[in-house]
C-alpha cells in the first residue's frame, strides 16, 4: 500500500516539473519517461528524434555539481560552454546518456541500442592521492557520431572520438579512438573488424 502511494506521489511530482526548454527542437521529438535533461538551452534536437525511457541529455555549464563538491571546498571549480546537437531521425532504444562539456554532435539517422554512454569529458586522474571526483574534468574533447551509424548495446564512447558515417560499433565496446566510415568495430578498446568494400559491395575482414 505504501508503495502504491509513493508511486502516485512520484507521478504527480514528475507532472508538476516544468518541461525542459531546448535551444531548438524539431517536429516529432519524443523522449519517453523517465527522462532527464540538464542545460536544455544548450541542446539542439532535430526532427523525428525518438529517445526511449531512461535517457539523459546533459550539456554542462560548470563542474562540480552539488554531489561532487568537497565539504570543505577542496575541489576543482570549472566553467564550460557545452552544446549537444542531435540531427534528424536519431533513435535510441532506452537509457541513452549523452554528456557534454564542450560539444557532442550526433548526425542524422544514428541508431543507438540500449544503455549507451557518450561523454566528451571524463574525471581527472592526475594524482592517485585524492578522490577523482574532486580533480575536475580532464580531458575534454568533442565527439562526433556520423550519419547513419549504428551504436550497439552497452557501448561507451570516450572523449575526442569521431565515429564515421555508416559505421557499426559492436555491443559492449569501449570506443577510445576514431572509427572510419563504413567500418565495423568491436571490443575493449574497440578495434576494426570489417569494412565495407565499395567496389565489391560487401563487408570484408580488416587485415
Amino acid at each position: 500500500m505504501r508503495t502504491a502511494a509513493l508511486s502516485r506521489l512520484l507521478r504527480r511530482f514528475r507532472k508538476s516539473e516544468p518541461a525542459p526548454t531546448f535551444a531548438s527542437v524539431g517536429q516529432g521529438f519524443v523522449m519517453q519517461e523517465p527522462a532527464s535533461v540538464v542545460g536544455g538551452e544548450r541542446i539542439h534536437v532535430g526532427n523525428r528524434v525518438k529517445l526511449g525511457p531512461g535517457s539523459l541529455l546533459r550539456a554542462n555549464d560548470s563542474y562540480p555539481g552539488g554531489w561532487m563538491k568537497h565539504p570543505d571546498g577542496d575541489h576543482v571549480e570549472q566553467r564550460f560552454d557545452a552544446v549537444i546537437r542531435i540531427g534528424d531521425g536519431v533513435t535510441a532504444t532506452a537509457s541513452l546518456q549523452v554528456v557534454a562539456f564542450r560539444e557532442v554532435v550526433i548526425e542524422d539517422d544514428v541508431m543507438f541500442a540500449a544503455n549507451v554512454f557518450v561523454a566528451d569529458g571524463t574525471h581527472g586522474s592526475s594524482t592517485g592521492d585524492r578522490p577523482y571526483k574532486y580533480q575536475g574534468i580532464d580531458p575534454v574533447a568533442p565527439i562526433r557520431i556520423g550519419r547513419g551509424a549504428w551504436i550497439g548495446q552497452n557501448v561507451v564512447v570516450m572523449p575526442g572520438v569521431t565515429i564515421g558515417e555508416l559505421a557499426v560499433v559492436g555491443a559492449n565496446s569501449v570506443v577510445t579512438r576514431d572509427v572510419a566510415a563504413r567500418t565495423i568495430v568491436g571490443g575493449v578498446p574497440a578495434r576494426p573488424i570489417k569494412r565495407w568494400d565499395m567496389t565489391r559491395s560487401e563487408w570484408v575482414p580488416v587485415d
